[in-house]
């Protein structure tokens, strides 16, 4: 018997799957637990729309996040900071700090997490650093640490 599984189930497959049990497995655990449903026309409709769907958002993401990189792809994001003796940096710049000034300047807003610096900044100068928008899509930028005048 053909049914589609509602939650995960071990051995048997994923949710959302159309999986193909046996009638007493379906009828007398599967059923009756809430696990599947049968595979009628509507549950087919349900589980085809529920794929159109995530094909959407997927397309949708990930032309946003190519929008993204685009615009922010070989930009320069210049930090201004305070400077102690010899011109180190009193603490050290963040991702969180980049994400700032990515915001204030690009009007872009990006997670600090999706942001990797090559090098702890310490000090003053020009770091590369890459933003992970999407799987396989990456922006790469120019961190500029000048000091606050």
């Amino acid at each position: 018997m053909k049914v589609v599984l509602l939650q995960d189930v071990k051995a048997l497959g994923k949710k959302g799957e159309l999986v193909n049990a046996s009638d007493g497995y379906a009828r007398n655990f599967l059923f009756p637990k809430n696990l599947a449903k049968e595979a009628n026309a509507q549950a087919m409709n349900e589980l085809k729309n529920a794929a159109d769907s995530k094909a959407f958002k997927i397309k949708t993401e990930t032309e946003n996040a190519q929008k993204i990189a685009d615009e922010l792809n070989g930009k320069t994001v210049k930090i201004q900071a305070k400077a102690g003796q010899g011109g180190k940096l009193f603490g050290k710049v963040t991702s969180k700090e980049v994400s700032e000034h990515i915001k204030n300047q690009f009007k872009v807003d990006i997670d600090k997490r999706k942001i990797s610096i090559d090098a702890e900044i310490k000090a003053f100068g020009s770091y590369k650093a890459d933003i992970k928008l999407y799987q396989g899509i990456i922006a790469k930028v120019t961190v500029q640490v000048v000091e606050q005048g």
